[in-house]
């Protein structure tokens, strides 16, 4: 059995989805354990582009299966909409989408709720998805889940049982029979893809099927792991995904992704993060804005000491390194490799003490070189070669996989990073 997994190893929007569609060529699954319509992945096929919110990246190959996993929530109406446009760029998804029916389901009441919160006193930098609001319920036991969508009574009697609790939170909140009809068609539409995911998988393991397991955010967002109270609303590491897809799995190979600078989008600490000009600069010349929201992303140096140590507990072997190219003409570049009076091998988990944390910074020259053409590792700059050894070196995990463009075939394959 080949199992795998990619998993973002900063706040998210690390490339993912470009090397999940390159990897999906040869699995025979692709499985979305955890998040929902927060998550962004975009991608190029035959040059155009889509942007993947609940489906996996697996629906742009025709042998793949794609499994939305008990762990996520869904946007009914949204993942439709979603579908007829995959669908209308010719990839047919039909015998080729399952549905966990205990996944949970995202209703106009998560929507107000988590817009509420965002335009209240309590932002965190949400995507305004109603994602935490829907996990809320899960874990509170009133969870409207896919399984209801197809019975009417089982759906009545979701909506029901989640409005007493949440309407007195919202302000003009919908009533059941506001929510029911839209809920209800949404169903209709979806009841087809709607099964007991975790069987099929289970399935799928003894026939010894090839299954790729493709994380949404980034492992700072973890919910137990990442900058808590700013984080997502699930776990995005390694260990989410046994509970994301409803049994045990023995993933072989984790692919940990990290573009060669750093991004966030949304409130909380960012230790790496540049001063506005430079933040400017780089944001512009590698095209930072959300592929969910649009809103521009807060842009950094690499932070190593934090890689290293999502790394270790995310029990990562092996590392891609995404957008090499925007780094090219920047000048000298920098790499965070500690912080100012800390001496722990983790990062805290106290918000304020993470907040305080100031980076120090190993300098390294950068390259004039345009390197979006380039294809093979011999083929980079000598200094953007040292740049990735000093990085792999420093992280302890090789680097397998370098993308310097948004294409298909700007990704190539190392072992380790290039010598010379």
């Amino acid at each position: 059995m080949s199992t795998s997994a990619i998993l973002g190893l900063q706040w998210g929007d690390e490339g993912k989805g470009k090397l999940v569609d390159a990897l999906c060529a040869e699995h025979d699954f692709c499985v979305r354990f955890q998040g929902g319509g927060n998550a962004g992945h975009t991608v190029y096929p035959g040059g155009q582009k889509i942007v993947l919110h609940h489906l996996p990246t697996g629906v742009l190959h025709s042998g793949c299966t794609n499994v939305l996993g008990s762990g996520m929530v869904i946007d009914p109406i949204r993942l439709i909409d979603e579908i007829d446009e995959v669908e209308g760029r010719g990839f047919k998804l039909k015998d080729r989408l399952i549905i966990s029916d205990r996944a949970s389901i995202t209703t106009p009441l998560h929507l107000l709720l988590d817009s509420g919160r965002e335009e209240g006193g309590g932002k965190i930098g949400t995507t305004k998805r109603g994602i935490g609001p829907t996990y809320a319920d899960r874990y509170d036991r009133i969870a409207v889940r896919a399984c209801d969508l197809i019975d009417k009574t089982s759906l009545k009697e979701a909506l029901e049982r989640a409005r007493a609790v949440r309407a007195s939170q919202i302000n003009k909140p919908p009533t059941v029979s506001d929510m029911l009809p839209a809920l209800l068609k949404a169903g209709e539409r979806l009841k087809p893809y709607i099964a007991d995911a975790a069987l099929v998988l289970c399935e799928a393991v003894k026939e010894n099927k090839r299954i790729l397991y493709e994380g949404a955010q980034g492992a700072m967002l973890d919910i137990a792991y990442g900058t808590y109270p700013f984080v997502t609303s699930s776990h995005t590491l390694t260990g989410g995904i046994p509970a994301g897809i409803g049994s045990w799995t023995d993933v072989k190979r984790v692919i940990g992704v990290s573009k060669a600078y750093c991004t966030r989008v949304g409130e909380g600490p960012f230790p790496t993060e540049l001063p506005k000009a430079e933040g400017d600069r780089l944001r512009e010349k590698g095209g930072e804005y959300g592929a969910t929201t649009g809103r521009p992303r807060r842009v950094g140096w690499i932070d190593l000491f934090a890689l290293r140590y999502i790394c270790k507990i995310a029990g990562v072997t092996e590392i891609a390194i995404t957008k090499l190219d925007v780094l090219s003409g920047l000048g000298d570049l920098k790499v965070g490799v500690g912080y100012e009076g800390y001496a722990h091998p983790g990062l805290p988990a106290d918000i304020r003490a993470f907040s305080a944390l100031k980076p120090t910074y190993k300098a390294l020259p950068g390259w004039k070189d345009n390197i979006s053409a380039v294809r093979k590792p011999e083929d980079l700059p000598a200094a953007a070669r040292s740049y990735l050894r000093f990085v792999e070196e420093f992280v302890g995990v090789r680097i397998g996989l370098i993308s310097v463009g948004p294409e298909r075939d700007a990704a190539f394959v190392v072992r380790g990073a290039p010598k010379g």
